[in-house]
């Protein structure tokens, strides 16, 4: 049975001297691993179509028990500019890894494969990534069932600010309840409505972004705290991240 449907290449791996293991994040399909066979050689009509990040429309054959074989690609956006960056390349590979971790195979999930898109594109504009990235990191988390709540304080229901954000009570704490946990993250008030708006963003709407350092830093703090927490697999995709910047010298 051949299968014809949008997709973006999440991952790759050699087969042999010449084919490759494609996993596409389809929109129809939802995670599909696919057998291109000749990928690996130069003049394959498919070492575009699997390059990481390409978007594209993917045909393969599926029969019986075997993996499904490729058998047609035809581009849509290469995203080559994406790939000529090295920190916007190691962004979207660190995505790519949280989103292959956190889906289940052939489960569709056409709103992350929307976000997923458009994603991919704003990356290479002058939006802000780590904005982008954290967008990305909320609504994936949301989606395998991991929604820190941002709405008031987690305990008491309170909407005040200021408040602290607590990874063990999942969600924010009022300054009277974070005697509760000890371990709790500081938060500034544009931090608690920054984070608060990003669980509800769209990238497509985001329109421009300017977020101080500090800011910045609070909330990678509180979203790294998180998924530390609740995705059971380490990212190895955001320590090559962590490492190249700490090799330029930033936080």
């Amino acid at each position: 049975m051949l299968i014809k449907t949008e997709g973006v290449v999440i991952r790759t791996r050699d087969y042999g001297e010449s084919h490759k293991l494609v996993w596409l994040f389809t929109r129809e399909q939802g995670k599909i691993s696919v057998m291109a066979r000749g990928a690996k050689k130069p003049k394959s009509r498919f070492s575009a179509v699997t390059q990481p990040f390409t978007h594209g429309e993917y045909v393969w054959f599926s029969g019986g028990s075997g993996l499904p074989t490729l058998s047609q690609a035809d581009l849509i956006h290469a995203h080559h500019l994406l790939r000529s960056d090295l920190e916007k390349t190691a962004i979207a590979a660190y995505l790519s890894e949280l989103l292959d971790r956190l889906t289940e195979e052939k489960e569709p999930y056409p709103h992350l494969f929307s976000l997923w898109t458009s994603t991919l594109s704003l990356l290479e504009t002058e939006t802000d990534a780590d904005i982008l990235r954290h967008i990305f990191e909320l609504k994936v988390l949301e989606t395998a069932g991991y929604r820190p709540y941002l709405n008031g304080c987690i305990r008491c229901k309170r909407e005040e600010l200021p408040v602290r954000f607590s990874v063990r009570h999942g969600g924010f704490l009022c300054l009277d309840c974070a005697t509760h946990d000890p371990a709790s993250l500081p938060l500034s008030e544009a931090s608690a409505r920054i984070l608060k708006l990003l669980q509800r963003a769209v990238p497509d709407r985001l329109g421009e972004v300017r977020v101080k350092e500090e800011t910045k830093r609070q909330l990678d703090n509180a979203l790294r705290a998180f998924i530390d927490e609740y995705v059971p697999v380490r990212l190895r995709s955001r320590a090559f991240l962590d490492q190249l910047r700490s090799g330029w010298g930033r936080d």
